[in-house]
């Protein structure tokens, strides 16, 4: 009898995306191979780890020769190395998407494109440009770098139009490398996200959606399945699936979403798995991150019902003391094997109930005893 041959997934970036990616990928008979510039990254604990640069397309050769298909940690990834990949083995999603997601002028013009509104926003590459668009715009604003930023990085919130000249000496030569925005400040109601996934056959499926809270532009919060949503989850599932058709979109995605009068913003799109879905793992029926191993294969997809509710705390610089986590019926504790330093996500737990007043109890005993009612506090009042 021929032995069965295990297909193996080859990940660009090898953070704690990629480490849980490996590990849903392994009851699947799913081999994973990552490529990383840095020798500890934290996926390396849990799957074979290539260490090379972007550009060393030697070893991205070598990597190429031993996976049946390439997807993604983090959108960062060059564009160019994506490209040269795709024409060597299978990329999902395609590079186009990623470039996309690279470029927030691209990205929210395809938004708009496909139907989902965004806050009102200018192209900005010199200082004179920056004054036309403050005058269009108005204060308050946000200027972004168009390329590289993400968890509240290479962003300057404008309260007045006197702060235009701190906004340019702040973001300015990133500005004149990679080009700015300027997006109007939205005083949003609620942060949500859908996370949707695409098979190669074009089966379409989202998650429930996901209120968010964010700390310093970093998510520190998420309670699924968001209360009081039923109209707008059918709406953001019918934009996500426009987006993922116009893309071709083969994958899990994120899409970040504000509301403001009942209606939908665009914010972001991440064309990975996301921070917000890692709730999926205890809490629904297939995890994003199964559910992206399938997709990129070429399997079936899972059941993306939730199994109940779920609310995950984000571990953000360093870990807290596991055992409120550890000692709560249904709450799970992930730590992603990382050095702890400041900003850097080092882990996340999810709590998981029946239904609301079981979930209040559990998050309450658990943000008590670690000192963390602040970081709670909003999805205890959603809660009620």
């Amino acid at each position: 009898m021929s032995e069965r041959r295990q297909p193996v997934l080859g990940i660009l970036g090898g953070g704690q995306l990629a480490r849980m990616l490996a590990l849903a990928g392994a009851p699947l008979g799913v081999k994973t191979l990552v490529v990383d510039s840095a020798g500890d990254a934290c996926a390396g604990q849990v799957a074979p780890l290539v260490v090379a640069d972007w550009t060393d397309y030697e070893a991205l050769a070598r990597f190429a020769s031993m996976v049946d298909v390439v997807t993604f940690d983090f959108e960062n990834v060059p564009a160019e190395t994506a490209h040269w990949l795709a024409e060597r083995v299978a990329v999902s999603p395609v590079p186009g998407a990623l470039a996309v997601a690279q470029d927030r002028l691209a990205e929210k013009t395809l938004f708009r494109e496909c139907g989902l509104d965004t806050p009102a926003f200018v192209a900005v590459d010199t200082r004179e440009d920056l004054g036309r668009a403050i005058a269009e715009v108005g204060a308050p604003a946000i200027l972004k770098t168009r390329r590289l930023g993400y968890d509240g990085k290479g962003q300057f919130r404008l309260k007045t139009v006197g702060d235009a000249d701190a906004a340019w000496a702040a973001l300015g030569a990133q500005g004149a490398a990679h080009g700015l925005i300027l997006e109007a400040f939205v005083p949003f109601e609620r942060e949500l996200s859908v996370i949707a996934v695409r098979s190669r056959e074009g089966d379409f499926r989202t998650w429930p959606l996901t209120r968010n809270w964010h700390t310093d532009g970093v998510l520190s919060l998420s309670l699924a399945p968001a209360p009081d949503i039923d109209e707008l989850q059918r709406r953001a599932t019918e934009l996500a699936r426009t987006l993922a058709e116009r893309l071709d979109y083969v994958g899990v995605f994120a899409l970040e979403l504000f509301v403001k009068d009942g209606k939908l913003l665009g914010n972001e799109m991440a064309p990975r798995v996301h921070n917000s879905g890692h709730w999926t793992i205890e809490g629904a029926h297939t995890s994003q991150f199964e559910n992206h191993v399938r997709a990129v294969l070429g399997m079936p997809l899972g059941d993306i019902g939730a199994r109940g509710l779920s609310c995950m705390f984000n571990w953000i610089g360093e870990l807290p003391d596991p055992a409120p986590v550890l000692t709560t019926t249904d709450a799970h504790w992930h730590d992603y094997g990382k050095q702890a330093r400041s900003g850097r996500k080092v882990g996340h737990a999810t709590v998981c109930a029946p239904d609301a007043r079981v979930l209040a109890e559990r998050l309450n005993h658990i943000a008590h005893d670690l000192g963390r009612d602040g970081q709670a506090q909003p999805a205890l009042q959603v809660l009620g």
